[in-house]
């Protein structure tokens, strides 16, 4: 199986390292299901800033996992997993859901509609209900579809551009909007770019920190370059101490996120932070 997953043609040699490997992810997805199902997983909500003046715009949806005896699971470790067994999916309908029932009462605590961002993968995307799923979450959470921003990556894309673009048709004609994330890291490609149906492009953490640096600049300001040219809105991510805030805002990006305005929380500390901003705004 590890053959075929490498490619055509390649060989794979056994060894105890592997088979350890495969019993550890095997631990893993049993203590996936058990998890989901006991309630263990929960959201965390990352702040998005309009940089023209400072104001909460929005939110982006995180998946965190805490086990039964505490420990923090990575997203890396378990999303993955959660693809392969096609758990993602039930657990996708679950986090659009709670993401977009927060995304009322954090509207209603901050005095704005907010937008609520939500990552999908791949497994989520190539299944032809996927539309109508979020169709029907808005319908449920009663949330304006103009609410939701429904976040992908490259890899998603290139792995089926005809899903992706049929996919979002239908949602982006009733005002959901979709962010491109983590571009650049990708198989950056400017034909199926152009094709993607897409409102905002997110410049990845990696890019952002490199800011501090002449090469790193160069390659922010070329996807500036490149977002605007195609009437994109530009998001930076990991905008991490002042200093990252004032070259995003120099080099012409419109929103950002990252721990200098907030890390991600959970939804009383999101409301806490946000109130303690509005007596002080520095």
């Amino acid at each position: 199986k590890r053959a075929k997953d490498a490619g055509l043609a390649q060989t794979m040699v056994y060894t105890n390292d592997l088979a350890a490997d495969v019993r550890s992810r095997a631990r893993l997805l049993h203590s996936l299901r058990s998890g989901y199902e006991s309630g263990q997983f929960f959201l965390a909500y990352q702040p998005q800033i309009d940089l023209v003046d400072e104001r909460l715009i929005g939110a982006e949806a995180l998946l965190r996992w805490r086990a039964a005896d505490g420990t923090m699971i990575p997203p890396a470790s378990f999303i993955p997993i959660a693809e392969k067994s096609g758990l993602i999916v039930d657990m996708g309908r679950w986090l659009l859901r709670e993401a977009l029932l927060a995304r009322h009462r954090l509207s209603a605590a901050t005095g704005s509609e907010l937008r609520m961002a939500v990552n999908v993968s791949a497994v989520q995307v190539r299944r032809p209900d996927f539309s109508s799923m979020v169709i029907e979450v808005l319908r449920e959470t009663a949330t304006p579809a103009a609410a939701l921003e429904i976040e992908i990556t490259e890899s998603v894309a290139i792995a089926g551009i005809e899903a992706v673009i049929a996919q979002f048709a239908a949602l982006r004609q009733l005002g959901v909007t979709v962010a491109l994330d983590d571009f650049g890291t990708g198989y950056s490609s400017l034909s199926y770019l152009e094709r993607l149906p897409i409102d905002r492009l997110k410049i990845d953490r990696s890019f952002v920190l490199g800011l501090e640096f002449d090469q790193g600049q160069r390659i922010a300001r070329t996807i500036i370059v490149l977002g605007k040219e195609m009437g994109l809105k530009i998001i930076a991510e990991g905008v991490e101490s002042p200093a990252l805030r004032d070259r995003v805002v120099e080099i012409g990006c419109h929103e950002a996120q990252g721990y200098h305005f907030a890390r991600p929380m959970i939804e009383r500390e999101f409301i806490d932070w946000f109130q303690r901003r509005q007596v002080n705004p520095g």
